[in-house]
C-alpha cells in the first residue's frame, strides 16, 4: 500500500513539473512577444494580435492538454522519460532565444503581420542571426512549439505541431518573400540564394 502511495505521489510530481513548465513557456513566450512589440513599435501600433493567439492555436493547445491527461491516466510510465522531457525544455529555450534574437536584431522591420507595402523603416536585415537563416523568427517558433509538446512527452501532438507549423510556414514564406523581392529587388534575391529559409525543405 505504501509503495502504491509513493508511486502515485511520483506521478503527481511528474504531471506538476511537466505541465508547469509547459504553461510557463507559453506565458513567457506570449507576454514577452507582446511587450517587445510595444517597446519596438509603440503601444498605439500594437494590438492583442501581437500575442499571436488564435482560435486554432487555442484548440491545438487544448488538444495537447487532453492528450497529456489521457496518456497520463492510462500510460503514466510514458511520462517518466525525463531525458526526453528535458530535451523538450532545452528546445523551448533554444526556440525562444532564436526568435527573440530575430525580433531584437530586426527591430522595427520585424512585424507579426506581413507587410504588403514598403515603409521607410522596413529595411533588409542580413546581419546577426539573419546571416544564418532568412526567417529566424519562424525557425524559433517551430522549435519552440515542438519543444512544448516534447516537454509533455506527447507523441501525437509533437508530430501534429511539427506538421501543422511547418505547413503554415511553408505557405507563408513564399507569399512573404514575393513582397520582399518587390521591396528589395536583386539584393533580396542574392540574399535568398546564399542563406537558407530556416524551415526544413523550404527553399
Amino acid at each position: 500500500m505504501l509503495a502504491c502511495f509513493i508511486g502515485m505521489d511520483m506521478f503527481h510530481n511528474t504531471a506538476s513539473r511537466q505541465l508547469s513548465q509547459m504553461f510557463l513557456a507559453i506565458f513567457f513566450f506570449h507576454t514577452s512577444e507582446y511587450f517587445l512589440a510595444i517597446t519596438i513599435h509603440g503601444k498605439r501600433n500594437v494590438t492583442l494580435k501581437s500575442l499571436l493567439i488564435s482560435k486554432h492555436y487555442i484548440l491545438a493547445m487544448l488538444f495537447s492538454l487532453v492528450e497529456y491527461l489521457v496518456e497520463y491516466s492510462f500510460f503514466p510510465r510514458l511520462k517518466e522519460f525525463w531525458w526526453l522531457s528535458n530535451l523538450g525544455l532545452v528546445l523551448v529555450v533554444i526556440g525562444e532565444i532564436i526568435r527573440k534574437m530575430a525580433i531584437l536584431t530586426a527591430g522595427r522591420s520585424f512585424t507579426h503581420l506581413i507587410k504588403i507595402q514598403h515603409e521607410e523603416h522596413h529595411k533588409l536585415i542580413t546581419h546577426g542571426i539573419y546571416r544564418f537563416v532568412r526567417h529566424p523568427g519562424y525557425t524559433g517558433f517551430l522549435i519552440w512549439s515542438v519543444g512544448t509538446q516534447i516537454i509533455l512527452i506527447n507523441p501525437i501532438s509533437t508530430i501534429a505541431f511539427a506538421l501543422v507549423v511547418w505547413r503554415f510556414f511553408a505557405g507563408r514564406i513564399p507569399y512573404e518573400e514575393n513582397y520582399l523581392r518587390r521591396f528589395f529587388g536583386n539584393d533580396y534575391g542574392q540574399y535568398a540564394q546564399r542563406v537558407p529559409s530556416g524551415i526544413p525543405f523550404v527553399k
